[in-house]
């Protein structure tokens, strides 16, 4: 028997923008590639180097704007908990089996060609999957696609940005400052209190102190995105409410993250010089646990780890896919971008080759599977319409 895997309106809305956005990203890559290695790329690279106060244009956003992007994903997993697809333990089994196969079998991929060696911190780059992406290339098969394969895809990507957020937290922390983080949770439990027990719904004192709360993060060793997360989960939901300022606030980010941050993220984060022997690279250990990780791990984990959890019976297929298809949208997970190139950042701190060459694998790991999924599926879906 399969279950119905339908999505709330959380999701539909979600996915309509984040596929449009995905193609954004694409042609923002393309003409940050193409302007860092034309005759004015030098002059390019210095825009996203240049200084505003004490940081960089590139820190401002990856450290400033991202949060508001950690902030949007908080929302749609705390809608996603209370009333959506991870509202119901067995339909949250199948989504959640996925992307915990998604994750470490792609990071034990990573640590088998880089255990003790310098390269080793990276075994976080390989286990997200990029959303826009991923939604972007499915997009393109059009109304071929079961919605319960997109919606299974969605709720699979926002999860394993959970993962990351995790990952983040625990192993890319760098030395503490106890004050500041104390006062960042001080701030966090404040903040819960006037929506738990006070039943604040003005948004001033949510939009201060998830300010405030941002500053004393950045400065304590714990990245400052993760605030973005803490916000969200003091944000008062109401379920059932569409107009609750949960709600609200996701309407109102969506576009926003969409068409303005991830973009100018894409922008600063691949302005990026390709040297002529760019592939010699290939075969150092990071770039192969990249590679495979992303255009092997994500696949078979996903697959793998869904198929142990239906056949145990805890779960079941989502009706209209089959597992053909399941294991195509397990190769679009293997799109890394945005999150990959994220944790490239934090793993190879100030490290330029490492950095640089990472984001190159990630593009190359993230183009190879969306041709791969994309193939994949035009074919087992015009089969299977046949």
């Amino acid at each position: 028997m399969r279950i119905n895997f339908l999505s709330g309106r959380t999701l539909r809305g979600f996915m309509e923008s984040e596929k449009s956005g995905g193609l954004v990203l694409i042609v923002c890559t393309l003409i940050s590639i193409l302007l860092a290695n034309s005759s004015i790329g030098q002059s390019y690279l210095n825009i996203w180097d240049s200084h505003i106060g004490s940081h960089s244009f590139a820190h401002w956003i990856n450290d400033g704007l991202m949060a508001i992007f950690f902030l949007l994903v908080g929302l749609e997993l705390i809608q996603e908990i209370h009333e959506g697809e991870l509202s119901n333990v067995k339909r949250a089994m199948l989504p959640l089996s996925g992307a915990l196969g998604g994750m470490l079998i792609p990071a034990g991929i990573y640590m088998l060609f880089n255990f003790g060696t310098e390269t080793h911190a990276g075994f976080g780059i390989p286990m997200a999957t990029d959303i826009a992406f991923a939604l972007g290339i499915l997009s393109l098969l059009g109304s071929r696609v079961p919605t319960s394969l997109k919606v299974f895809l969605t709720a699979l990507a926002v999860i394993d940005d959970l993962g990351a957020i995790v990952v983040i937290a625990i192993f890319y922390t760098s030395s503490l400052s106890w004050i500041s983080l104390l006062i960042a949770l001080g701030i966090f439990v404040l903040l819960l209190l006037l929506n738990k027990k006070f039943n604040v719904t003005n948004m001033i004192p949510y939009i201060i102190g998830g300010v405030v709360m941002w500053y004393f993060m950045l400065n304590s060793g714990v990245h400052a995105t993760i605030a973005g997360v803490l916000l969200a989960i003091t944000i008062p939901f109401k379920k059932g409410d569409p107009h609750c300022m949960s709600n609200r606030w996701q309407h109102s980010l969506h576009y926003p993250v969409a068409f303005l941050i991830l973009p100018l993220f894409a922008l600063a984060n691949t302005a990026m010089v390709i040297e002529g022997n760019w592939d010699q690279s290939i075969g150092e250990p990071f770039a192969l646990g990249i590679l495979f990780g992303l255009i092997v791990g994500k696949p078979v984990g996903i697959t793998l780890f869904s198929f142990i959890t239906v056949k145990s019976g805890l779960c079941a297929l989502p009706r209209g896919v089959k597992w053909k298809a399941l294991l195509g949208a397990g190769m679009l997970g293997g799109i890394g971008f945005t999150m990959s190139i994220f944790i490239t950042l934090l793993a190879f701190n100030g490290n330029m080759h490492y950095i640089n060459e990472s984001k190159l694998m990630i593009l190359l790991a993230s183009l190879t599977s969306g041709i791969i999924g994309y193939t994949w599926l035009n074919f087992v879906l015009k089969k299977g319409k046949e």
